[in-house]
Formats: structure tokens, C-alpha cells, sequence
């Protein structure tokens, strides 16, 4: 006879024997709406062993840090920060054409914009080509100004011309110095357009200006009522500490870091939004980040590799010697540019080629290993070399290959002096340093804040509690010709 109402899985038999409708089925489907089709009598009958916590994968996945290690940041009232950065000291020129027989510089063929002649008569000059000949040359005129009518006329101390000094093709002029007769007068200008032959040029000091803008990023979580009182039986675990079993704890705790994340991502990838983009059509401005900003006014090195690693290492000295030259520098490299590196540097054997040593640490490999960096030194310059987890991570820029690709980047250490618009006075800055946007009234640094009636917050009928996160912030790149962008081919 059959037993009314049957409980559970079980239905009794008359007889003692096995039957598929007396014993617990491991592979029993269950059946019915919302049973999943793995649903089995013995799990819903026993509790299985369950581990509580989470297996942590990808162990830390926050991403920020790095302008922490490299910068500062700084609170600014406008919706624009303007710095000035000075020119160079000395009187140069590149890519200038001659004519040999006359003696005729042109120092601006193509006319470019904002190229102007200062080079007065009697400066002594040094003329260079590609192929290694040079002349030095008395300038007997100068026709200051912008444009293709800026030229000067020279004459070689060593040679009959310029061609006979063995110059060919474009050439390179700078000025050291110049030469007067005995009782002399320095020539004075000539008022008026096209000044005359004769007119002494008085050399203005000029600056150049740069500016950014500071961007608004906010995020949001939200969670209804009756899930902040549901308990889960997964123990929540986050990079920041929260701990429970409250599943929107975790939502929460990881929805602020990675609003956090973002803050530093923003300054790193931001662009401004260029004439004509759909971006600007549409309102939006951009910011310019860090390697927009390399990428527009410093270096890229495309394509470094152990093979030729010394080789290009020592072009990218080369050209840090035209520009800052700062003694102090420090690598943030992705995983194959950090093994190129360690591999040109076990090439090297120690105290040869100008050696491998470890600058500040006092010459002490485990010093340098003990700060986290592998530091080393070549020629006149220190570098401290570190992994940068977001070029390695796979949710950001890792394993990215190509010509897209971001490898490492040089960053100078300490800090530039600087002209701030807004304090009118000379100032000390991190080469990398954030603006956010903070007043009396409010700072916005990094907000939050709760709305709804849950959690807390009381300020809506809204059965919810809602996390809201805002910042409004960019970054300042200075003297970004001292920066060194690798980039892959």
C-alpha cells in the first residue's frame, strides 16, 4: 500500500528490497519547474562539503598604484590648469638650406610657423651636414623674421665657400659666439618691415604653454532592500579588506575599486578629442593622459628587444643627453621588455661598457632587489627598473602585440620647476602629478556617498541603497621630452 502523503524522496515498500522509488539517487533529476537537471536526492538531502571562501584566481586585481610611486596630487579651483615650460638657452637651427655662392642661409626653407631668425650680424656660427663636414662662419648679414625670407649670409673662416668646405644637402646652424672690430658699436635694429642688413637682433626670451582639462568620472551600485538581509553561503573576500557573507557587501567593495582603478586609468589612456572626432561633435572634451602626452611631445621607442637591447638602450642615452638629461629614472616595463632588459644586462659583464651598477643602493644588488626595483646604471644615469601589472594584466593591456602596443615606459624622477599661471611664481612639481578639482565649498577628490532608505541613508522612498562615487581630476605631464615611450612593432 502506498503511504499518504509521501515525505521527501522515499516511498515505502510493503517488502524489504531495493526499488528506484526507496533509495536516494545520485543521478535523480528531480524534475519539475525550477529544478535545475543536475538536481540530485543526495544533495538535497546532505549537505556536501562546500568551501565557503572564493579561490582568489587572480590573486590582487587592483590595478592603481603607480602615479602614487611616481607623482602627487594636487587640488586646483578652475576647469583648466596652464603650465609654461621654458626653450632651449643657445640659437640653433635645423633642416636649413644654402647656396654656396653667395653665402646665402635660408633658415627656414619651409616656412614653418613660429620659426623666427634672431641670429644678428657678427655672431660667429658652426654650419654641420649629415655626412660630417662642417664650417665655421662669420655672419657679415642677417635678415631677421619669420618665413622662407629669413636667411643669413655667411662667411667660412677656412674655406672659399660653403662648398668647398665639403657641406652638402641640409645643413644644422647654431651660434657660439661672434666677433667686432676694435672700437666698435653694436648695430642697432631697424624699425619697420623687412629690417635692414645691418640690424642687431635683441633675443626674447619665450616660453612654451601647455594646458589640460580636468574630467568628470563617476560610477554607481545599487542594491534593493531585501538583498542587503539575504545571506549567501559564499564568504565574501575583496582586495580591501570587507569580509561576511552578504553578497552585496562584495558588489559594493568591488564597484569602489574599480571606480579607484579608473581614476589612475583615466590619467594614463585620457585624449582629447580632436577637431572633427565624434566625440567632440557629440560634447565630450578628453583629457590628455600620459602616453597621449609621450606620444605627442616626447620619445617612443618602437620595437625594443634583448637582441639589440644595448644598441637602442644606449640611442635612447643619445637623445636624453639633447634633451633634460635627469640623472634619475625610473622603468615601468611589461613582462618581455622587464626580461629584454634583464637579458641586456646579464650580456654585460660587470665593470665592462661602462659596467652595470646599482646607483643609489650604494652598489648593493640586494639593496636595490630589497626596494622592490633591480637598479642599474649606465653612463651618467641611474635607473630603477619594476613590473607595471597594468601592462601585464589581461583586462587591461596585457598580451597586447603590435604596433598598439604599450611596453614600458622611462619616467624622470623628482621634480621640474615650472611657471604656475595661477600662483604667478615659480614652482616645484613631480614630472607626473594629478589636479583635482577641491574648494572650500567641496572636494572632489574622490566622493561618496548614499541615497535611497537602505544602509543608512534615508534620503528617498526608494527601497534600494544606492553607492555613488565621483571625481574630478587630470593629470600634468612636464617636460614630457624627458619621457621614453616603448612601444611595440
Amino acid at each position: 500500500m502506498a503511504l499518504t502523503p509521501q515525505f521527501g524522496s522515499l516511498v515505502p515498500s510493503q517488502t524489504q528490497q531495493l526499488l528506484a522509488t526507496n533509495y536516494l539517487q545520485w543521478t535523480n533529476n528531480g524534475g519539475g519547474a525550477g529544478i535545475p537537471a543536475n538536481f540530485s536526492d543526495f544533495a538535497a538531502q546532505y549537505l556536501p562539503e562546500i568551501y565557503e571562501q572564493e579561490v582568489e584566481r587572480y590573486g590582487n586585481r587592483t590595478l592603481s598604484g603607480f602615479l602614487r610611486m611616481v607623482g602627487a596630487e594636487l587640488p586646483m579651483t578652475s576647469d583648466q590648469v596652464i603650465w609654461s615650460e621654458q626653450n632651449r638657452l643657445h640659437i640653433a637651427y635645423d633642416n636649413c638650406t644654402f647656396v654656396s655662392a653667395t653665402g646665402i642661409v635660408t633658415l627656414n626653407p619651409g616656412a614653418v610657423a613660429g620659426v623666427n631668425n634672431v641670429i644678428s650680424p657678427n655672431a660667429t656660427v658652426v654650419i654641420m651636414d649629415d655626412f660630417g663636414a662642417e664650417a665655421k662662419c662669420f655672419v657679415s648679414a642677417s635678415i631677421p623674421g619669420a618665413g622662407a625670407g629669413a636667411t643669413i649670409t655667411v662667411q667660412p673662416y677656412t674655406a672659399a665657400n660653403l662648398a668647398a668646405a665639403g657641406l652638402v644637402g641640409a645643413v644644422k646652424v647654431f651660434v657660439y659666439g661672434s666677433e667686432y672690430a676694435k672700437g666698435s658699436l653694436t648695430p642697432n635694429n631697424t624699425a619697420g618691415a623687412g629690417i635692414a642688413a645691418n640690424g642687431y637682433v635683441s633675443v626674447t626670451p619665450s616660453f612654451t604653454q601647455f594646458s589640460n582639462n580636468p574630467l568628470i568620472i563617476r560610477s554607481k551600485y545599487t542594491v534593493n532592500g531585501s538583498d542587503t538581509a539575504q545571506i549567501g553561503w559564499v564568504e565574501v573576500a575583496t582586495e580591501d579588506g570587507t569580509g561576511g557573507y552578504l553578497w552585496y557587501l562584495k558588489a559594493e567593495s568591488e564597484t569602489r575599486l574599480r571606480f579607484e582603478d579608473y581614476l589612475e586609468m583615466m590619467c594614463v589612456e585620457g585624449e582629447i578629442a580632436a577637431a572633427g572626432s565624434a566625440a567632440l561633435a557629440n560634447g565630450q572634451i578628453g583629457t590628455q593622459g600620459m602616453f597621449a602626452a609621450i606620444q605627442a611631445r616626447g620619445n617612443v621607442q618602437v620595437g625594443f628587444s634583448a637582441a639589440t637591447g644595448i644598441s637602442d638602450f644606449d640611442d635612447i642615452l643619445r637623445n636624453l643627453d639633447t634633451q633634460g638629461a635627469i640623472e634619475e629614472n625610473m622603468l615601468f616595463l611589461d613582462r618581455q621588455t622587464a626580461l629584454d632588459f634583464d637579458d641586456m644586462l646579464a650580456a654585460i659583464s660587470s665593470g665592462a661598457q661602462g659596467g652595470t651598477a646599482y646607483g643609489l643602493f650604494e652598489n648593493s644588488e640586494e639593496m636595490a632587489l630589497n626596494l622592490g626595483f633591480s637598479g642599474f646604471r649606465r653612463g651618467s644615469y641611474d635607473f630603477y627598473k619594476t613590473d607595471w601589472k597594468y601592462l601585464n594584466d589581461a583586462s587591461t593591456r596585457g598580451g597586447m602585440t603590435g604596433p598598439a602596443s604599450i611596453e614600458g615606459v622611462l619616467i624622470p624622477a623628482g621634480t621640474t620647476t615650472v611657471y604656475d599661471q595661477i600662483l604667478g611664481t615659480n614652482i616645484r612639481r613631480p614630472f607626473l602629478h594629478v589636479r583635482y578639482r577641491a574648494s572650500q565649498a567641496d572636494d572632489r577628490r574622490m566622493k561618496s556617498w548614499l541615497t535611497g532608505s537602505v544602509g543608512g541613508a534615508f534620503t528617498s522612498d526608494l527601497d534600494a541603497m544606492e553607492v555613488n562615487f565621483l571625481s574630478e581630476r587630470c593629470l600634468v605631464t612636464q617636460a614630457a621630452n624627458n619621457f621614453v615611450l616603448f612601444q611595440g612593432v
